[in-house]
């Protein structure tokens, strides 16, 4: 390019361009290194009027791209020259050139995508009425533009792009638009991708999660109504690797999200394959209150003496992990069974052994519990916790797995 031509593309000198184009019009064809040609450098700095005299004397221009394989319009649209933008594709619009207005940059993003990345909804809706097609497009990262008005929150941008059908969804780490929405807690958004593609919500990322796995490991009520109200089944599934949704939940220890979840699906699987079950986690996650919701919630008391492929209960578990909260909730329910025993034939009372040493540096807690009928309390108190003193409804201190409940490095 000549420099002086470069010069007036820099600072917008639409009187020097005209000058030099007037004695030799094929020197606007010139480009930098970068493969810049002067509208591309004059849109780089948002002059518009220059922009406008250049295309008035050289149409072309609008669809030549860079190295970076950009056209003047993606090039205003990155740098936030919204009027620019605007302006370049209403001439584009004018003169018919389709291909520069869907061009894609080395990334795979097209002048839509870049819209929505940066913020301009305004302009990302022109966009869209302008050229649909654009919907279509997906970048290099398989990121579409509704998956990214999804992630971005822009409801009105979303909601134009699932007016059509061709529209892409697509988004990165194998995941879709809808769950792009979930994970933002977007209802409004949800609920039209569930109306309008339905199938969104059976898919998996690469971590094996659907849309309704997330609203479940966020904890979000009202991403779980709007799926399960429009398709109820949802709520039955399992992950690739068998894990089912109240798992999830109890993992985060999301406790209003499986409640919400029972209320659609009140046989919703619990257990996995290997019997390990949404309280086998709660309790290996250290979720206390989780487990204290599935001991009070009646249609889940067959999990308390659940085994898994080792054999061990939830309550195995809880001692091993030195929880002492968790091991009274289990125990305050009627139906625990504290002798089970694993493929080692070891009862809970048994994991204890391997815990000796850091058992002995745990202090005393306060934990509330209900009363324990006498005979039950005689085997808690020698077996896995000692309790000082019950009163109804009031705070007790618990040690729990001190080391009087070892004879010559043996449970008693």
């Amino acid at each position: 390019m000549d420099r002086r031509l470069l010069r007036a593309a820099t600072s917008g000198d639409s009187v020097s361009m005209k000058a030099m184009a007037s004695q030799d019009p094929s020197i606007l064809l010139g480009t930098t290194p970068s493969g810049n040609t002067c509208l591309h450098i004059s849109s780089i700095h948002g002059h518009q009027e220059f922009c406008k005299d250049v295309i008035t004397l050289e149409e072309s221009l609008l669809s030549k791209y860079n190295l970076e394989q950009e056209t003047p319009l993606v090039t205003a649209v990155t740098l936030g020259h919204v009027s620019l933008a605007s302006f370049l594709l209403r001439r584009c619009c004018q003169l018919g050139l389709r291909p520069a207005i869907l061009q894609q940059d080395r990334y795979g993003c097209n002048a839509l995508h870049h819209a929505i990345c940066n913020g301009h909804q305004d302009l990302a809706l022109e966009l869209i009425a302008a050229e649909p097609a654009l919907s279509q497009g997906v970048n290099k990262c398989n990121e579409s533009s509704m998956f990214v008005a999804a992630m971005r929150d822009f409801t009105n941008v979303a909601d134009k792009l699932l007016e059509n059908e061709f529209s892409a969804h697509v988004g990165q780490f194998g995941r879709n638009a809808l769950h792009a929405a979930v994970r933002n807690g977007n209802s409004e958004i949800a609920k039209r991708m569930m109306e309008k593609h339905p199938g969104l919500a059976r898919e998996a990322g690469k971590d094996t999660s659907t849309p309704m796995t997330l609203a479940m490991l966020f904890g979000s009520i009202h991403m779980v109504r709007v799926i399960l109200e429009h398709d109820s089944s949802l709520g039955y599934e399992t992950s690739g690797l068998g894990v089912p949704l109240l798992e999830s939940a109890a993992y985060r220890g999301q406790v209003d999200a499986a409640r919400e979840l029972l209320k659609y699906c009140p046989d919703a699987p619990y257990r996995r394959a290997d019997g390990w079950t949404c309280l086998h986690s709660a309790v290996w996650y250290d979720q206390a209150e989780f487990v204290e919701f599935i001991v009070k919630k009646p249609q889940l008391r067959n999990v308390i003496n659940m085994q898994d492929s080792k054999g061990k209960t939830a309550l195995h578990y809880a001692v091993q992990k030195c929880n002492p909260k968790i091991v009274v909730a289990l125990l305050s329910h009627k139906d625990i069974n504290a002798t089970v025993i694993d493929n080692n034939a070891g009862t809970a009372a048994w994991e204890l052994l391997g815990i000796k040493s850091h058992a002995k540096t745990l202090n005393w807690v306060l934990i509330y519990t209900r009363p324990y009928e006498s005979h039950y309390l005689a085997y808690v108190s020698k077996s896995i916790v000692t309790i000082a003193q019950i009163h109804t409804h009031t705070y007790i201190p618990v040690f729990t797995l001190c080391s009087e409940f070892f004879d010559n490095n043996y449970p008693i």
